[in-house]
């Protein structure tokens, strides 16, 4: 009787749970005001001197450029954490033989070039229209992983210590700028208006980097060491 009481009072309990946050949701969204102006305003306003006339760029690196230095923070530590648990990005990486996928390789030197002038465009156009660091690594990232598919053998020719500075360079890039403008402007990444589009851009060119490199390592990293791979190269 015991057993049979917790194996039906697990999935209630779960369920009165489930049913409390959803309605709690619900309660949440419904008694939002019907029209809102946000910080619509503000932002508009504040747009000359930010460094970005594209309003959610102005946002996330100039007026809450905390938040996203600490979503780079974040992403590298996922990395971090995804190739300590697969034993590292370098070192397991298998070469595909050249005659395997003959059309995804011609695809990919066709689609390699025009992803990666697309990825700069993104990284450029993100001042003025939607766009920016994480457009443009998500682009760049795809071509990494389409080259690695196709049986490119570019992550060996990849040294360790390139490895990461690629996954550190946004966050080491968005850390001295910050500290940099600090003994004109007293305060960390609070920008002079003046220079602050191309500390931006200076800030964004980075991490578009380290971000692609970051998509690339959770992608790819997850296919190269498992610790099966592991336990016969110990045996070996």
């Amino acid at each position: 009787m015991k057993d049979k009481f917790r194996n039906t009072a697990a999935p209630i309990a779960g369920a009165l749970l489930t049913a409390a946050m959803v309605g709690g949701l619900a309660y949440a969204v419904g008694t939002l005001p019907s029209e809102t102006s946000g910080l619509a305003d503000e932002v508009a306003a504040r747009l000359d001197g930010a460094g970005a006339f594209n309003p959610v760029t102005a946002v996330l690196l100039n007026f809450r450029s905390y938040d996203t230095l600490l979503e780079i923070t974040v992403l590298l530590l996922a990395v971090l954490a995804a190739l300590a648990l697969v034993g590292g990005w370098q070192g397991g990486v298998k070469r595909a033989s050249e005659s395997q996928n003959p059309v995804l390789r011609g695809f990919v030197r066709v689609l390699t070039p025009l992803m990666m002038l697309v990825s700069g465009y993104l990284l450029w156009a993100g001042g003025h229209a939607p766009g920016g660091a994480f457009q443009a690594g998500a682009i760049l990232a795809s071509a990494g992983v389409l080259l690695f598919l196709a049986g490119v053998d570019w992550t060996r020719r990849l040294p360790r210590w390139a490895e990461r500075g690629l996954l550190s360079l946004g966050l080491a890039t968005f850390l001295a700028v910050g500290l940099g403008v600090m003994p004109r402007q007293g305060k960390f990444l609070e920008y002079p208006p003046e220079v602050a589009k191309w500390l931006i851009l200076v800030i964004e060119a980075p991490c578009g980097l380290s971000i692609a490199a970051a998509l690339i390592a959770l992608s790819v990293g997850g296919r190269m060491r498992t610790r099966r791979t592991l336990a016969e190269e110990r045996i070996r």
